[in-house]
């Protein structure tokens, strides 16, 4: 059975959080799509970026990623898929999102299959995904999906309009989409270090004649 490597990205602030219970929602979906569809095993890693949110403004003004930062940088860009939540404060991502995404060298998602999904608390903000999101994930050459969620608050009541897809057919949808993207992908085997160093670097100063 082969295997691909998931990273989950929720950019909620609070806890608990509705961006981060959507981004599990959909992970799940994705996970169930894959083992069950497509035969493929899933090593999924999990980030909240409220965690390193200090280590995400420390990058933007030193220009370096603390370990912990640089361990969910090198985690999105090695793998195979990527689902990120944010959740809708004055009618867009919120600031961590875009920070985190700032701080991430655009070529690093090249190609990267990207599951799209948002929060907020009327259902008039769903937009977001197509206005806010998939444009700057597109300007960094992620492959996004054309199937997002977004999540008001009364979807997680079951009080939504009735004549639209529940909630959870809409995950489950984009769930699928983005398993039979993912399973097709090597994506992970093929990438490189982003924090490596040249190879004509040297250590003892300055770059060799390579």
């Amino acid at each position: 059975m082969t295997t691909r490597n998931l990273a989950v990205v929720a950019a909620g602030v609070g806890a608990p959080s509705s961006t981060r219970m959507l981004a599990d929602r959909l992970s799940a979906a994705a996970i169930e799509a894959l083992r069950d569809e497509f035969g493929t095993d899933v090593q999924a890693s999990v980030f909240e970026l409220r965690d390193t949110a200090k280590d995400v403004t420390n990058n933007l003004v030193t220009g370096f990623p603390s370990p912990k930062l640089a361990e969910v940088i090198e985690t999105v860009a090695a793998a195979d898929g990527l689902i990120i939540v944010t959740p809708v404060f004055n009618a867009s991502f919120n600031g961590l999102f875009k920070s985190f995404l700032d701080v991430i060298e655009p070529s690093a998602l090249t190609g990267l299959p990207t599951l799209i999904g948002a929060t907020g608390g009327s259902p008039r903000h769903s937009q977001v995904l197509d206005y806010a999101m998939r444009p700057v994930l597109t300007y960094m050459h992620a492959d996004v999906l054309p199937t997002g969620v977004y999540a008001a608050t009364e979807d997680w009541a079951g009080q939504a309009d009735a004549s639209l897809p529940s909630l959870p057919d809409r995950i489950a949808r984009a769930g699928r989409e983005f398993a039979a993207r993912v399973a097709v992908t090597d994506r992970s085997s093929r990438i490189a270090d982003p924090f490596a160093l040249d190879g004509s670097f040297s250590v003892t100063g300055g770059f060799s004649a390579e």
